[in-house]
């Protein structure tokens, strides 16, 4: 994946009246998941933004409340790729991905942002944008190709996760359809239902006359 930089500050306030002052601000509120996991009760110092979240048998697990800026998150948000990004809380470096946006229903702007921290050694699911390569054989028959899923889900170590999933459709026929059972990409599993289709060549009008015409001889 690529990278991208991106400067955070910790948020000790999380009410709504601080949020609010945020986002006048220019800034999205924001909160680090996937951190340290810490047994209860918790003898160590919390930095600033940070919390305990319960999450049973005595544990805990740290997140960290944050704020980002607007036009600083931007060219992460809006566009097709997927990045690792190193994340910078006051210095604090912290490596993580993008996990969930939560967008305004009428204005379409962001109201909040969900980053998961992310660990060399720790797998992450992940959705990967899937790149179509190739002609397919239903295609230079008269079919159509159909893309039905633009992305998949993925579970790897972030270092192994790719930029896309490069999808070959050379071979595909005419009303024949590519599944998620029907990939292996190396290091990484596929979490999406097996039978969910990720592509099919669709007949045409124009196909189904050809056909057709080949059966009348």
């Amino acid at each position: 994946m690529k990278t991208f930089e991106l400067n955070a500050e910790p948020r000790a306030e999380v009410g709504k009246k601080s949020v609010k002052a945020l986002r006048k601000e220019g800034k999205i509120p924001a909160v680090l998941n996937g951190g340290q996991i810490i047994e209860l009760p918790y003898a160590g110092t919390l930095k600033e933004g940070e919390k305990i979240v319960e999450i049973g048998n005595n544990r805990g697990l740290i997140t960290t409340d944050i704020a980002v800026k607007t036009e600083d998150v931007r060219k992460l948000i809006y566009t097709p790729d997927i990045f690792a990004i190193d994340l910078s809380i006051n210095g604090d470096k912290k490596k993580a991905v993008l996990k969930d946006l939560q967008f305004q229903p009428v204005k379409d702007t962001i109201l909040h942002i969900d980053f998961l921290e992310v660990f060399p050694e720790k797998p992450i699911v992940m959705e990967v944008p899937v790149k179509i390569e190739g002609h397919a054989e239903g295609v230079k028959a008269g079919g159509k190709l159909v893309m039905n899923m633009r992305k998949l889900k993925v579970k790897a170590a972030y270092t192994e996760i790719p930029e896309r999933l490069v999808v070959n459709v050379d071979t595909l026929g005419l009303g024949k359809s590519l599944a998620v059972g029907d990939l292996h990409f190396e290091g990484l599993e596929l979490m999406n239902a097996k039978n969910a289709v990720v592509c099919a060549v669709q007949l045409t009008r124009a196909a189904r006359g050809a056909a057709a015409k080949a059966a009348e001889k």
